[in-house]
């Protein structure tokens, strides 16, 4: 999670409807295209205006959803759990002339509220209120080029993370209870949160978990923070790599074997979760999915079975499942991030 350890997104297919998956997921198709060619960085978001956030507590948005057909407790009454969510969202800025995005940009804050905000921040919202900042995200291609230039362009859209995570501390925590949660970038920047913010200070005594996919952590890393192996645990971090069967083996052995992982089915270190254990896929018709495969650990990541029926040509056409490391289980973390606040609460 430092700025000279930050993990490489794995490669992805060329598949035209493994694209269109990616895209519904909340994710880019993985390839950066051209280097940026302009070094001028976008203006800085201001915090204190609710535009600067894709979410915020009191207001319509799209970390509203709730799929189809979902039971009326899928949602929760609003703050009825007393815990807040900070949601960092994962990478859409795939393509520019930039090294970080604009956050004005209102084509990209367009795919940002459609995508990750409504189908992964979402699984966080029964019952909290929930916060997610927009900020200048990285080119996706930082994590290929891996040079200087790419770690100015990290920091930048941490310096970002970190003013707003600032100013939500400042005005709107009030001592409060919370979660921290993100996807692949945005991980990271929640990674750096915790060793920055919370790692033997006084403010780790507020975390309820901080839920941390779709990233490679050394358990080194966060030095009084530990990875949650119970379901109920809180007061550390939850982390996974999801991959198919037959493993990806050059992204499984550079960025993840070693590192520190969950099941996210039983939250626990056993080998295999059984199906029938699933709570649910969130699937591109916004309907949830249950008991679809088998969950197994492995050393630093998890795969999965080949998913049955209309879902099988997902194994078809993606190399890996990074890009569903949040949606896969949407309703087990859904289910879990309640039952740890409620955790939370009792102590």
């Amino acid at each position: 999670m430092s700025t000279t350890g930050r993990a490489q997104l794995p490669s992805g297919p060329a598949d035209p409807l493994a694209l269109a998956l990616e895209r519904h997921f909340g994710w880019s198709d993985f390839r950066p295209g051209q280097r940026p060619v302009v070094e001028a960085v976008p203006e800085a978001p201001d915090y204190r205006a609710a535009g600067s956030w894709a979410a915020l507590p009191g207001r319509a948005d799209a970390a509203d959803f709730v799929p189809r057909r979902a039971p009326a407790e899928v949602l929760g009454p609003a703050d009825s759990l007393g815990v807040d969510v900070f949601f960092v969202h994962p990478t859409i800025y795939e393509r520019g002339r930039t090294w970080n995005a604009a956050v004005d940009d209102r084509r990209m804050n367009r795919q940002v509220d459609k995508l990750p905000i409504r189908l992964q921040a979402s699984a966080f919202g029964a019952g909290t209120r929930l916060y997610a900042p927009r900020y200048r995200q990285a080119h996706l291609g930082v994590f290929t080029w891996k040079d200087a230039e790419s770690d100015r362009a990290l920091d930048t859209a941490y310096a970002d993370v970190r003013a707003a995570f600032e100013i939500y501390l400042r005005e709107w925590n009030g001592g409060r209870a919370f979660v921290l949660a993100g996807h692949s970038q945005g991980s990271t920047h929640c990674g750096l949160l915790l060793q920055e913010f919370f790692d033997g200070k006084a403010l780790q005594s507020q975390l309820v978990a901080a839920y941390l996919p779709g990233i490679g952590i050394a358990t080194s890393e966060l030095k009084q923070i530990p990875l949650l192996t119970t379901p109920s645990a809180t007061g550390g971090y939850v982390t996974w790599n999801t991959f198919k069967k037959r493993i990806e083996q050059s992204s499984y052995e550079k960025w993840y074997k070693g590192k520190a992982v969950v099941n996210p089915v039983s939250w626990t270190l056993e080998s295999t979760a059984q199906k029938t254990a699933h709570k649910g896929f969130l699937y591109f018709d916004n309907q949830i999915y249950p008991q679809l495969f088998d969950t197994h650990l492995i050393d630093g990541a998890i795969w999965i079975d080949r998913p049955k029926g209309k879902f099988f040509f997902l194994s078809l056409t993606m190399r890996n499942y990074h890009i569903g490391d949040i949606n896969l289980f949407w309703q087990d973390i859904h289910d879990n991030a309640i039952l740890r606040a409620a955790s939370f609460d009792e102590k």
